[in-house]
């Protein structure tokens, strides 16, 4: 089934209608930022990390990976669209993801990105929408701002992007690589969040001593009473070297009263409907 892909126009206003009959989305996550979804005749595949096994990315600030994917490139069905945030860190974009990105329907992602990676790839600067269409399925995707690290630090991380699809029946945020800072707020104002999906694991690098690379488990609880989701499904928090953080804090940062209840943990491997 071909992916097509146009644009459209952002809305500035939350959607809060939910039809009686909504699109059956089920989710499944294969570890670090990657999820593989269903929704209704699309599927869509997140930030592919998918390498098998254990292993040392060269770069400026060196990555190492602790433990593979639940799922490799030739145990995944066909992809639709791949969502990017960004494709210069191997813990979003490795050697099997891009083999994977290279034979999906549709990329989107930054348009630095797109520039790099070619062929089906589309860039999107913060706001900017399209729909996708694969069957009887429509989604509209927007890319929302994203920071990959403080202040100061954009030259040196490069750009990333976050996402919000709307789809018939809900709206799903995948945060992408960032800290957490006021351009974030703007979600909120412009769309009611169902499930957000948050990059967590406070990433820390030896080089760069306390300087934060990604939401902690308590910035990413802050940043979920500020979207007001039904539910938050942390990811970006193990089998990498640099996610410093005890996942344990996720637990403890979604125990607060007025989040109690909202935080899914998604077992790897295993589809489930959200």
């Amino acid at each position: 089934m071909a992916t097509t892909v146009t644009a459209t126009t952002v809305t500035d206003k939350p959607v809060t209608a939910t039809p009686a009959t909504a699109t059956p989305v089920t989710v499944t996550y294969l570890g670090t930022a990657t999820v593989l979804l269903r929704i209704g005749d699309l599927t869509i595949l997140t930030d592919p990390a998918l390498d098998q096994e254990p292993g040392e990315y060269p770069a400026a600030r060196p990555l190492r990976r602790t433990a593979g994917a639940a799922f490799g490139p030739g145990q995944l069905p066909p992809v639709d669209l791949v969502l990017l945030s960004h494709d210069q860190h191997a813990d979003n974009l490795d050697r099997a993801g891009r083999e994977v990105a290279a034979r999906a329907g549709a990329v989107l992602t930054t348009p630095e990105a797109a520039a790099r990676l070619g062929g089906r790839a589309t860039g999107l600067g913060p706001w900017e929408s399209v729909r996708t269409t694969v069957g009887a399925t429509t989604v509209t995707v927007t890319a929302t701002p994203a920071r990959h690290g403080p202040a100061g630090t954009e030259s040196v991380t490069g750009p990333v992007t976050g996402f919000v699809v709307e789809y018939e029946g809900g709206t799903l945020y995948f945060s992408g690589d960032t800290t957490r800072h006021a351009a974030l707020d703007e979600i909120a104002e412009r769309f009611a969040v169902d499930t957000a999906f948050l990059h967590l694991g406070d990433a820390h690098f030896p080089s760069t001593g306390e300087l934060a690379f990604s939401l902690s488990a308590a910035e990413g609880a802050e940043l979920a009473r500020t979207l007001g989701a039904r539910q938050v499904v942390p990811l970006h928090f193990e089998s990498w070297e640099h996610f410093v953080e005890d996942p344990a804090r996720i637990t403890e940062a979604f125990a607060a009263p007025d989040l109690v209840g909202r935080l899914r943990r998604l077992p790897p491997g295993t589809p489930e409907t959200l």
